[in-house]
């Protein structure tokens, strides 16, 4: 029975109204660090550019067009997306040691997560239109490094940076970028394009919350 929810016409909908909602907050955040020249919305930026560059490779995957070279760039842009947002939130604190120390981790996990997509043969891992397949152990594994640190970072000073302040919108924030830095594993449900329910309603939390 035809699936309106699951089909190429929605896959390729979706993904473009998730490209230019995510390419739209990256501008704004962009002009506000123009603006006041903070180092957490320099990195707050560069990850909802990194988020809109996967989105965007999304509508392309959603269009059949495939190579291995653009699955590799998106799986390195997914862990990217999570890790900068990660930079933003950790240059709120005070302390220059954690920042520094939080820096030379990602540059280390960076080039172990390049590497092993260098060496593994990722293969086609297209199917309905959206990325579904399973992924190289070596792959999991250096994503993984990279994605939870970030994500527990992100969370944490969120959370205190809200203790402190009791500014609502941080909640948004932290929704956001929660929903944001798991959706690329949320399709290993039967319902594949919950992965881009999870992308749309990160991004939109992360509207509330920048805006």
């Amino acid at each position: 029975m035809y699936n309106y929810f699951t089909s190429e016409e929605f896959i390729e909908a979706s993904t473009l109204l998730i490209s230019l909602l995510s390419l739209a907050l990256a501008i704004v955040i962009t002009v506000r660090y123009i603006k006041f020249r903070s180092k957490s919305l320099f990195f707050w930026s560069l990850g909802l550019w990194a988020f809109t560059a996967s989105a965007f490779e999304e509508v392309i995957f959603a269009l059949g067009l495939y190579s291995e070279l653009l699955i590799d760039i998106y799986l390195f842009l997914v862990a990217m997306v999570v890790e900068l947002l990660a930079m933003g939130s950790i240059n709120l604190i005070r302390s220059n040691r954690s920042i520094r120390l939080y820096y030379i981790y990602s540059i280390i996990a960076d080039m172990l997560l390049f590497y092993s997509l260098y060496i593994s043969k990722v293969g086609n891992i297209i199917e309905n239109y959206i990325v579904y397949g399973s992924l190289p152990l070596s792959v999991v594994i250096t994503s993984s490094i990279i994605t939870f640190p970030a994500a527990v970072i992100i969370a944490a000073i969120a959370a205190l940076s809200y203790k402190r302040d009791h500014n609502k919108k941080l909640l948004s924030i932290i929704a956001g970028v929660i929903v944001v830095s798991i959706a690329g594993t949320l399709y290993i449900a039967q319902f594949p394009a919950f992965l881009y329910y999870a992308e749309f309603i990160g991004i939109l939390l992360l509207w509330i919350g920048f805006i």
